[in-house]
């Protein structure tokens, strides 16, 4: 319907302009691959979490910046590495595993709450004349090292029996309004990422490890509904900083073996 002339249209806004032409989250179907070439540790890296969206902004009215990209946030951890029947180290998030926080973020530490400003991010100054199109993407994967010996030994005789690790992620595409920090959350996409390696530490180097299910790493949901995003994902600390490793002997007290840098 045409505007009555002696009303004056409101400009759409820019939540109600913003246009998702395609968006894509997966997987990459390639196992997980482990490297025993180090006499020290055994690493591994998980294939790569990708996300990339290609955005419309038509032209912006207003004297306004509005940032569009992805932020992340950590869910849930479970990350033990099994030293036989002497125990095992665990990364922890504390507030995350006491379940005093909902998320933490997953930023890169600097460019908060963003995950990253390089293809994570594009920034709209207006006003503009001419639709702005452009494309935002992400990956990110996991690739530690993990002793061979206990972490709070001495010794490295190679005692590690088992690595298991179960983390789930929310990523969020969303704009925000630089000036008012009014923030849109356009889609969301959850993932998980498993993985569970069983090792011989009394075979040769090179033949201890061997990568169990499952293989194939479920796909990422793009939900229908949009979440929110609680506020512990928005700021610091993000998950790198957080994180702690215990040693959690079979037998005595818990051990703190890494602190957390905040």
């Amino acid at each position: 319907m045409g505007c009555i002339q002696s009303i004056r249209c409101k400009p759409k806004s820019f939540r109600d302009s913003i246009v998702i032409l395609e968006l894509n989250a997966t997987i990459d179907s390639n196992p997980t691959s482990i490297d025993e070439t180090s006499g020290v540790v055994l690493r591994y890296r998980t294939p790569h979490f990708r996300a990339n969206a290609r955005i419309l902004v038509p032209p912006v009215a207003a004297k306004e910046t509005w940032t569009i990209g992805w932020i992340q946030a950590c869910n849930h951890m479970e990350f033990f590495n099994t030293y036989g029947d002497k125990g095992m180290s665990s990364w922890e998030l504390p507030d995350l595993r006491d379940g005093k926080i909902q998320a933490i973020s997953d930023s890169d530490g600097v460019n908060y709450p963003w995950y990253g400003n390089t293809t994570e991010t594009c920034t709209v100054i207006g006003p503009t004349k001419k639709d702005s199109k452009f494309v935002v993407s992400m990956n990110d994967n996991f690739y530690p090292s993990v002793t061979w010996g206990v972490p709070v030994s001495d010794s490295n005789v190679p005692q590690l029996s088992s690595i298991f690790r179960d983390q789930s992620f929310t990523t969020w595409l969303v704009a925000i309004n630089q000036a008012t920090s009014e923030t849109l959350v356009l889609q969301t996409i959850r993932w998980r990422m498993r993985l569970d390696i069983k090792v011989d530490p009394e075979k040769p180097l090179g033949q201890r490890a061997v990568l169990k299910e499952p293989v194939a790493q479920e796909q990422p949901q793009i939900l229908g509904k949009n979440e929110p995003i609680p506020p512990n994902a928005m700021v610091k600390p993000n998950a790198n900083d957080a994180q702690v490793l215990m040693w959690r002997p079979k037998t005595g007290d818990p051990v703190v073996v890494i602190p957390p840098k905040y």
